[in-house]
């Protein structure tokens, strides 16, 4: 087997069902989960009627790269969200369609990372573990940026020494930022391109909370976008990830794609013509009618937005707990440790949140995630504030 097999943590969800092992919860108390990042609106019905409408597609092989018509909706969609000049963003050499963005940033790794040298993979500490262990089974090692209060939960890049800098070939951004849904500025973007110019590493971006904000008139800004911005025309060292999971409510029809540098998709393509993840054309044109489609990805803001209106202001009773700027994750503060208070929560209250420890690694002793915990807003509206005022209840328990 792969050696690297053995330096990969358990996922956050694995260490979860361990913390609750042998709980009882109330059963009078119906069970509310804000633990997992899964979205459930309901998935819009033109997309799945597209699916039902070529089923016929079953019988043809698809083809890594995609076909055209997909490529180019998606390069429309992206060149109008994040104001590239026409024609920048090249269907044919600038987009790669992808089965989702967990196997997207997998693959791009094993692609990227030259194991020959010494290779590290740097990213934000919370983080996606997909990030760690895709850096792991590549033969590279992982550098954590830590992202707490004290710096908006955004990697303070000048605090990095070059050191760090030296040996990274990949450097991961998540802008909104999971769990903390911040979002990184423009001047924070470019200070990043130009460490990348410098040490010639990537600046991978992944931008699938992107879609999800409070202001309608004020979209998070992304890395292409602030490529254009600075007339960097050709992407280049920036790559993007995006996804119809957060944005249209379509987590299981595993849609997303890959933007950014025509190089680095080049050598990328190619690994995936080995690697055999092409996406069935069936989806494809789902993915084509849900990419043309914005009223549906309004009315989900609009959803998450009462959300957060009627549940944030229920917690600061009792918790120290901000607005994201975008996202659908809270990232409050405990009053307990917070594996005790996901234990605790779920065996008095049978509500269900994922410790922020969780999501992160102890360096030089401090773990950025301790004492918060995430909770995804996720649920029906009724079951967040449900949830959010026995949070209440356990936490005015606990003090007294």
């Amino acid at each position: 087997m792969n050696l690297n097999l053995e330096r990969l943590h358990p996922y956050p969800f694995e260490k979860l069902a361990k913390l609750k092992a042998g709980i009882t919860v109330p059963n009078h108390l119906k069970p509310i989960s804000l633990g997992i990042g899964e979205p459930k609106h309901p998935s819009p019905a033109f997309v799945k009627q597209v699916i039902a409408d070529n089923l016929d597609k079953l019988a043809n092989y698809p083809t890594t790269k995609g076909i055209d018509e997909l490529r180019e909706a998606i390069a429309h969609w992206a060149s109008k969200r994040f104001q590239l000049a026409e024609g920048s963003l090249d269907p044919a050499h600038n987009v790669v369609p992808v089965n989702g963005t967990r196997e997207a940033i997998f693959a791009l790794v094993q692609a990227v990372v030259d194991a020959s040298k010494p290779a590290t993979v740097v990213s934000p500490n919370p983080f996606y573990q997909i990030y760690e262990g895709a850096a792991f089974l590549a033969g590279a090692d992982p550098v954590y940026l830590p992202c707490d209060a004290s710096n908006g939960f955004i990697p303070d890049f000048d605090a990095v020494p070059e050191s760090v800098w030296k040996d990274c070939q990949i450097l991961f951004l998540c802008s909104p930022g999971n769990p903390s849904g911040a979002v990184i500025p423009r001047e924070t973007l470019v200070k990043v391109i130009e460490l990348a110019d410098r040490h010639d590493f990537l600046v991978a971006s992944d931008e699938c909370y992107s879609e999800l904000y409070p202001d309608e008139a004020n979209p998070p800004e992304g890395l292409l976008q602030t490529c254009a911005a600075i007339g960097r025309r050709d992407f280049k060292r920036c790559i993007v990830f995006h996804s119809l999971s957060k944005r249209s409510n379509l987590p299981g029809l595993r849609s997303g794609f890959v933007a950014g540098d025509a190089e680095v998709l080049a050598g990328y393509l190619k690994y995936r013509t080995y690697h055999g993840c092409a996406m069935p054309v069936h989806n494809q044109l789902a993915s084509i009618a849900a990419w043309n489609d914005e009223d549906h990805v309004r009315e989900n803001r609009a959803a998450y937005r009462a959300k957060f209106e009627a549940v944030v202001p229920i917690l600061r009773e009792v918790m120290n707990v901000d607005f994201p700027d975008a996202g659908f994750y809270l990232w409050p503060e405990t009053p307990m440790d917070d594996e005790t208070f996901a234990k605790e929560l779920s065996a008095q209250q049978n509500v269900h949140v994922l410790p922020g420890r969780y999501l992160s690694r102890t360096v030089n002793g401090h773990n950025p995630g301790e004492n918060r915990v995430r909770m995804a807003l996720v649920a029906p509206l009724e079951e967040c504030v449900e949830a959010a005022r026995r949070i209440v209840d356990f936490v005015k328990g606990f003090k007294a």
